[in-house]
């Protein structure tokens, strides 16, 4: 029998590394940790060897295609199939109550983007029955977006990749030219963010509805997780963001297809809009005023 093979993106740090510890302690055989940088990458492994553990690094910048096609060939030299993919790379905007279109653009070509160039060279590479894991957010359920138009074309059962595109291109350019109505968003922070996480599950949806051989495609909602990212604040540590992501690559049943999953194991319907599932900003708010104060 193979080994099972797994690969995690974006996981040098935070979530990423916690899920490649997760990984390591729940026995699977091979785990990538993949970083864009090389040194950080190899002092992310070097830690999780000391704690006992034995990853596997291979750099990986999910936004460049070349080193996206590199690893793909790596891996099918190595390995000839992947097992488990969890697709974790993400930024956050960088300034949470004002959009720009640079920003915007770089944090869209990481989380989604880096997801369409990992699908296109990684998923034939998977086995049957396979398992890709995309990380989103609840800022990144559906209704985030108050804009009936883009809401019932996302929503829709038969939803194809240029949707998303299209869904993707509208935010941009609505920044670009000024254009953007505060209307269209149930909040008016960290919207570059929340439009990329959107488009994730959006992308899931997709993605389910394109591949077959038993492959399932969820994505997942691990909470506030306490990172560089978010600061330090957040309702969860690492160790604990971790468990869920882990649960759905390894222990959750093989029809769950499709779904949108959160931190705590239950399935939430994305495209309810009608759903209070978002976490108010002012809560996160107040979390970076508690971790500022000590």
């Amino acid at each position: 029998m193979a080994s099972k093979i797994a690969v995690v993106t974006g996981a040098n740090k935070g979530l990423g590394f916690g899920i490649v510890r997760e990984l390591c302690k729940r026995n699977v055989e091979v785990v990538y940790l993949t970083s864009r940088d090389i040194q950080r990458g190899k002092d992310a492994v070097t830690s999780l060897e000391k704690e006992g553990y034995k990853p596997k690094f291979h750099q990986l910048d999910v936004t460049d295609e070349d080193s996206v096609k590199t690893f793909a060939d790596f891996v099918k030299a190595n390995h000839d199939g992947l097992d488990i993919l969890i697709n974790n790379a993400g930024l956050l905007d960088a300034n949470y109550y004002k959009v720009s279109y640079e920003d915007a653009k770089k944090i869209i070509d990481v989380n989604v983007h880096g997801k369409i160039l990992m699908q296109k060279y990684f998923f034939p590479l998977l086995r049957d029955n396979g398992r890709v894991i995309n990380i989103s957010s609840d800022w990144g359920h559906i209704k985030n977006i108050q804009n009936k138009d883009w809401v019932e074309r996302l929503t829709k059962k038969d939803i194809k990749l240029e949707d998303v595109c299209a869904f993707i291109d509208w935010f941009l350019n609505s920044i670009k030219n000024n254009t953007l109505k505060k209307e269209d968003f149930f909040e008016n922070t960290v919207m570059a963010y929340r439009v990329s996480k959107v488009a994730v599950f959006a992308l899931t949806r997709v993605q389910q509805n394109e591949v077959n051989r038993g492959i399932s495609i969820n994505s997942v909602n691990p909470g506030i997780v306490k990172t560089s990212m978010t600061h330090g604040t957040g309702d969860f540590t690492v160790s604990e963001a971790s468990v869920t992501p882990v649960f759905i690559a390894l222990d959750i049943d093989q029809s769950v297809k499709g779904k949108f999953i959160w931190y705590d194991k239950t399935e939430v319907d994305w495209a309810d809009h009608s759903l209070n599932v978002i976490v108010p900003f002012e809560k996160f708010e107040q979390g970076l005023a508690e971790v500022t104060k000590s």
